[in-house]
């Protein structure tokens, strides 16, 4: 819970390298477009340009991605990040990140997929009202001794370990800096930092029921512009 939805089958998918490394350089160029092109100096920036790497992304790719958020490479188009609301079959909630260069384009295709899996896409507030707007920070670190401690310890509301080993952080929206700040004081290695939405209720269902809300997010996930996916049913 709080994460991203991620679907069970995602490795598959994850296969699409050209698709995978159009996402990661949107978010780096995104990331320098709001912060600017140093990554020391801008710490989404040297997350994004982390995950690319790890995907094997090109160098010229994140490069290029760098030069473009920043305004130094101008070739017509601007990405923009888009957040989007949908109800599924069953009432439950998703909530779409997107980052878009056509707005209309990404609208128009959202739309189209909610509607073949028996959805509905809606309107500003349709669906967040079941979730939470919180701040996610996961990382590593040796040696742990109490996770609790250390989430206290950096100000968190709570702390989770999650399945790959690594522990996710929660709190406030307004202490995402200050939590991702204090961990790496503390000796953690950030893998990531970002305001996160968790459902406040997930959707009691049954397995033929999950399976149907799987279809439609795996759908959602490998549309290009898709970001990140949110949505009240368990992985």
């Amino acid at each position: 819970m709080g994460k991203e939805w991620k679907t069970p089958i995602k490795a598959a998918a994850a296969q699409k390298r050209g698709q995978i490394f159009t996402k990661v350089a949107r978010e780096v160029q995104v990331a320098a477009k709001i912060g600017g092109p140093d990554p020391e100096g801008n710490s989404r920036l040297k997350l994004a340009i982390a995950a690319a790497r790890a995907v094997s992304c090109p160098k010229e790719t994140i490069e290029r991605a760098i030069k473009k958020g920043a305004g130094l490479l101008d070739d017509g188009t601007q990405i923009e990040e888009v957040t989007y609301e949908g109800t599924a079959p069953y009432g439950v909630g998703v909530i779409i990140e997107c980052q878009t260069d056509n707005k209309n384009r990404t609208v128009g295709e959202l739309r189209n997929i909610f509607k073949r899996h028996n959805g509905s896409l809606g309107e500003s507030g349709s669906s967040s009202w079941m979730f939470e707007r919180v701040a996610v920070v996961t990382g590593n670190k040796n040696d742990i001794r109490d996770a609790e401690e250390e989430a206290i310890e950096v100000n968190a509301n709570s702390v989770e370990k999650n399945e790959n080993g690594s522990y996710s952080f929660y709190g406030a929206p307004t202490d995402l800096d200050s939590i991702r700040t204090g961990l790496m004081s503390r000796g953690w290695s950030v893998e990531a930092a970002e305001r996160s939405y968790l459902p406040k209720n997930v959707s009691d269902l049954n397995e033929t029921q999950i399976q149907e809300i799987h279809e439609l997010l795996q759908e959602i996930e490998e549309f290009d512009d898709s970001h990140r996916i949110f949505a009240t049913v368990k992985n």
